[in-house]
C-alpha cells in the first residue's frame, strides 16, 4: 500500500538521514517476546507485547524498561519467569531476514542511518548490534533512557535528529508501529511503515509507503 503525505513525491525527494525503529522495523523481537513465554505461544507473546507496548507509548517520561516488560507480563496474566527469560536470552534477538542487506544498500547510497527506541542504553545499543548484523555501524543509536522520553513523545524524536545533526525535513523515518506513523509524523519527518506483523491502523495520519517487508516499505529509496 502507498499514500502520500506531501505535494512532493518521494521520486523527487532524497533524504540526507533514515532513522529506524528497532523492534519492529528492524528486529523480530515478537520472536523472542514468544518464546519466553512458559508455553512458547505466539498469542501468549503477542499479547503481553501488546499491552507492554500501550503501557510504554502512555509513559512520555522514561522509566525503567525492565520494569514496564514485567508490569505488562504481571498484566496479562504471565508468570515473572516470562520477563525474566526475555532479559536474560536477549541477545537471541535477530533481525529480519532482509535487514541487514537492506542496510547495506542504503548505507552504499550514502545515506545517514540512526535508531531511536523505547529501551535501556545497555539493552538498546545491544539490540541495535544485532540488528545490523555487524553490516553497517549506525551514525547513532538514541534509546529512551538517553532521551528521557518513550516514543511517540516528540522528545524521542527530536533527540535523534539533535544526535545525527540533521532537521526533520530532511529524515525518512521507518516505522515499526502505528504509534510511530504518528509520532514521527508530528515530529516532522516522512514516514513509510514496515507493518511486518499486520498491525492495526491507528489515527489519521497514512505513511509514504506501508510494505510487510522492509525492501517493499523502502522500495521508493533503494
Amino acid at each position: 500500500m502507498s499514500t502520500t503525505q506531501t505535494t512532493e513525491s518521494p521520486s523527487t525527494w532524497k533524504p540526507k538521514a533514515i532513522i529506524f525503529d528497532l523492534f519492529t522495523a528492524l528486529l523480530d523481537s515478537w520472536t523472542l517476546w514468544a518464546a519466553s513465554t512458559p508455553q512458547d505461544s505466539a498469542a501468549d507473546g503477542r499479547l503481553w507485547r501488546a499491552r507492554y507496548l500501550e503501557i510504554t507509548f502512555g509513559s512520555g517520561t522514561y522509566v525503567p524498561y525492565e520494569d514496564l516488560v514485567r508490569t505488562a507480563a504481571r498484566d496479562v496474566g504471565l508468570p515473572q519467569s516470562a520477563p525474566e527469560a526475555l532479559l536474560r536470552n536477549w541477545d537471541g534477538l535477530a533481525p529480519w531476514p532482509e535487514a541487514p542487506a537492506v542496510l547495506q544498500r542504503l548505507r552504499a547510497q550514502g545515506y545517514m542511518l540512526g535508531v531511536v527506541t523505547n529501551c535501556s542504553k545497555e539493552l538498546g545499543h545491544r539490540a541495535a548490534s544485532r540488528a545490523s548484523q555487524s553490516s553497517i555501524d549506525f551514525d547513532a543509536v538514541v534509546t529512551a533512557e538517553e532521551s528521557g522520553f518513550y516514543k511517540p513523545a516528540s522528545q524521542a524524536y527530536q533527540a535523534i535528529l539533535t544526535a545525527m545533526a540533521v532537521d526533520a525535513r530532511d529524515v525518512l523515518f521507518v516505522a515499526g508501529s502505528a504509534g510511530d506513523v504518528q509520532g514521527a509524523t508530528k515530529a516532522g519527518m516522512r514516514v513509510v511503515w514496515h507493518n511486518k506483523v499486520g498491525m492495526a491502523k491507528a489515527g489519521n495520519i497514512e505513511p509514504l509507503r506501508e510494505g510487510r517487508t522492509l525492501d517493499d516499505a523502502l522500495k521508493s529509496f533503494l
